[in-house]
């Protein structure tokens, strides 16, 4: 098409992509193209502005490495990431609801058994975890894979601290056994600041956001017949739980880590997973 102009180049690229032969791509590709001209002719865009922009996914890009993922930041940030989570991860009552991923999980957290300290000399106050992982009936699920990690008291991941290389704490990949329960040690999480030294920290500067995320332990639960769960679990009481920067806070995933009788902390758990779709 010739002489585009504001108003017919959405059409004339949206007629390019007719030759796709994948129909989802073509949905979702055209459905992009319109909103993000429709963005651009309702915020009347400037050259500029869009170089800036431009600029700023490549920083954010660049700032990608094995450790850190400064893209999935900002689709946590600006409330993607938990959008997609409500649109694909709709459970019957009683399940356990889904959260963000996150940046921080890894694929090679060292396999423990029950009873074991995850936390692995990660500073912290000691806690005692105990979970039950179970169907929507209340009937056990046995040998379910519980994927567990969690920052330490200073807010840090094992993997944002260069001194630690390759070796992992506060973290761990376990089996329920045949009751479904699973018991093991680890520390109380802290509320802390998602990584700000990038163009996601400079993002929340400019438009006048906290970059904070309340204490929080992660858990994937993986079993046969059964839908993954990934999920957090929030600290009841958190000041940050009104507030999450990347909007994930759940009251269904608001916990007490009150102490026990011997002045231990303690978290009991109860995780239901939904069974796979026919």
């Amino acid at each position: 098409m010739r002489n585009i102009d504001e108003f017919n180049i959405t059409r004339a690229v949206l007629q390019s992509l007719e030759g796709c032969d994948d129909p989802r791509l073509q949905e979702i590709m055209g459905a992009l193209v319109r909103h993000l001209h429709d963005f651009a002719r309702e915020v009347r865009l400037t050259e500029a502005e869009l170089m800036r922009g431009i600029a700023f996914l490549t920083a954010a890009g660049q700032k990608c490495d094995d450790k850190r993922q400064e893209l999935i930041l900002l689709s946590d940030t600006l409330g993607l990431s938990m959008l997609a989570v409500a649109l694909n991860n709709a459970r019957p009552a009683g399940a356990t609801e889904a959260t963000v991923f996150g940046p921080f999980h890894v694929h090679d957290a060292p396999r423990m058994e029950q009873g074991d300290d995850i936390a692995a000399g990660a500073p912290g106050e000691p806690l005692d975890v105990e979970l039950c992982v179970c169907a929507l009936d209340g009937t056990p699920i046995p040998h379910a894979e519980v994927d567990v990690w969690q920052a330490d008291e200073q807010g840090l991941y094992d993997v944002q601290i260069p001194a630690l290389g390759s070796r992992r704490r506060a973290r761990a990949v376990m089996k329920a056994d045949v009751e479904g329960r699973l018991r093991f040690r680890s520390i109380v999480p802290r509320a802390y600041p998602i990584p700000t030294d990038g163009p996601v920290g400079e993002m929340l500067v400019a438009t006048g956001r906290h970059p904070w995320r309340p204490a929080h332990v992660h858990f994937m639960v993986k079993a046969a017949g059964y839908q993954t769960l990934i999920t957090h679990v929030f600290r009841a009481g958190d000041p940050y739980l009104d507030s999450d920067v990347v909007f994930g806070v759940r009251n269904s995933l608001v916990a007490s880590f009150d102490g026990d009788a011997q002045g231990r902390r303690r978290l009991d758990l109860r995780l239901v997973l939904a069974p796979l779709e026919p």
